[in-house]
C-alpha cells in the first residue's frame, strides 16, 4: 500500500489559497499536512486539521515532511526550493519558475544531484479549452497550423496595492501570464526560431508592466502570445487558423472561479464550465466544439505518481528551464526593441 505523501504548503496568499491548498486537499495519496503563513487565524479558519507552521526551517526539519509546495512571491521562488532541495523535500514551484534563467539551471541541477522530484505548478495545461484544443490539433482536423493566437485578457484598470503589481524583481504581466501562454505554445508547438516582444505600462499610475504582445516565429507558423489589464471583453482566447480549418475559443476555463468561490473539486456542488469554441470549415455552418473537463488534480495526481515512482514528472525541470530561456528573452526583445534569434538557445 502507497502511504500519504505529507505535503507543507509555503504561502497562503491568491496562489495558496485558490490554486494549491484545496486541490491538494482534493487528490488522494496526498495530505496537506501544515501551512506556513503569517495570516494564522485565516489558515486555521478555512483549514482547521492543518498545523500553521511558524517558520521556513521549521519545515524544512522537519523529517515527516515529503513535498514542499512553494506559493511565494517571485523573487524567493529560487531560495526557497533551494533550501527544500538541500533538506531533501521533493519541490513544487509556483510558476514563473525563477526570475531568471540562471536560477532555474541551478536548481535543476541540484534537485538531479539529490535526487528529488522539482516540479513547475503549469495548472492551465488542464484547462478545459487547451485540452480540447491539443485534442483537435492531434487529430489533425485543423491541418498544418499556420497561425496561434493565445489571449489572456483582463480589465483591471485600477492598479492593485499587491506586489504582482509593484515595481521589483519578478512582478508584471510577463511574469504573472506569460508563463502560461508561453508554456502553453512551447508544448503544442516545440521551440521557435525567434521572438519579438513588447512589454509595457498602460494603465494610469502602473509602476509594473501590464501589457505584453509577444510574437514567436516558425518557419511557416506564427505564434501570437497577449495580456493586458485594459480589456473590457471582446476579445477571444484562442484563434487558430490551419490549411483546412480554424478554430476560435472564448471565455476563460471556470475552474478559477469556482475555486475562488469556496468550492472544491470532487464536491457535490463542484461546478468549473466556462468558455466555448467553434471550428470554422470552408463552405460550412460554424460548428460548435465540445470542451474537456478541466481538472488541476491531475497536475498533483501526476506529482504524486512521479514522488512514488509510477509515472513522469507533469513538468519536469528541462521544460522548466526552457520557458525561462524564454522569458528572458522577451525580456531582452523588449529592452532591445527588436527580435531576438532562439535557434542557438
Amino acid at each position: 500500500m502507497n502511504l500519504p505523501i505529507h505535503v507543507a504548503l509555503i504561502g497562503y496568499g491568491m496562489a495558496g489559497q485558490i490554486f494549491h491548498a484545496p486541490v491538494i486537499q482534493a487528490v488522494p495519496g496526498l495530505r496537506l499536512v501544515t501551512i506556513q503563513s503569517r495570516q494564522r487565524e485565516r489558515v486555521r479558519s478555512d483549514w482547521p486539521e492543518v498545523w500553521v507552521s511558524q517558520t521556513f526551517e521549521e519545515v524544512i526539519e522537519n523529517p515527516h515532511i515529503d513535498l514542499v509546495v512553494i506559493a511565494t512571491p517571485n523573487d524567493t521562488h529560487y531560495e526557497l526550493a533551494r533550501r527544500a532541495l538541500e533538506a531533501g523535500k521533493h519541490v513544487v514551484v509556483d510558476k514563473p519558475f525563477t526570475l531568471n534563467l540562471l536560477e532555474a539551471q541551478t536548481l535543476a541541477r541540484l534537485a538531479q544531484e539529490r535526487g528529488k522530484l522539482l516540479s513547475v505548478f503549469q495548472n492551465r495545461r488542464w484547462d478545459g479549452d487547451f485540452l480540447a484544443l491539443r485534442r483537435i490539433l492531434e487529430a489533425g482536423t485543423l491541418g498544418e497550423v499556420v497561425y496561434f493566437e493565445s489571449h489572456f485578457d483582463r480589465f483591471r484598470p485600477e492598479v492593485q496595492n499587491r506586489w504582482r503589481e509593484q515595481e521589483g524583481p519578478g512582478s508584471g504581466i510577463w511574469y504573472d501570464l506569460g508563463p502560461h501562454l508561453a508554456d502553453q505554445a512551447l508544448l503544442l508547438f516545440g521551440w521557435p526560431q525567434a521572438l519579438f516582444a513588447d512589454i509595457g505600462m498602460q494603465r494610469q499610475g502602473a509602476q509594473a508592466p501590464d501589457y505584453f504582445h509577444v510574437l514567436l516565429r516558425y518557419p511557416r507558423l506564427r505564434v501570437v502570445l497577449h495580456a493586458s489589464a485594459l480589456v473590457p471583453g471582446g476579445s477571444p482566447r484562442f484563434v487558430v487558423h490551419g490549411t483546412r480549418a480554424s478554430l476560435v475559443a472564448y471565455g476563460l476555463d471556470g475552474q478559477e472561479k469556482a475555486l475562488k468561490e469556496g468550492r472544491q473539486p470532487g464536491k457535490p456542488d463542484w461546478r468549473a464550465e466556462g468558455g466555448e469554441a467553434w471550428l470554422y470549415r470552408p463552405d460550412q455552418a460554424p460548428e460548435l466544439v465540445s470542451l474537456e473537463p478541466g481538472d488541476y488534480r491531475r497536475y498533483y495526481e501526476a506529482v504524486r505518481d512521479a514522488i512514488r515512482g509510477q509515472g513522469p514528472n507533469p513538468v519536469p525541470p528541462e521544460q522548466a528551464v526552457r520557458l525561462m530561456m524564454l522569458i528572458e528573452a522577451g525580456l531582452k526583445s523588449a529592452e532591445l526593441r527588436r527580435e531576438i534569434s532562439l535557434e542557438e538557445m
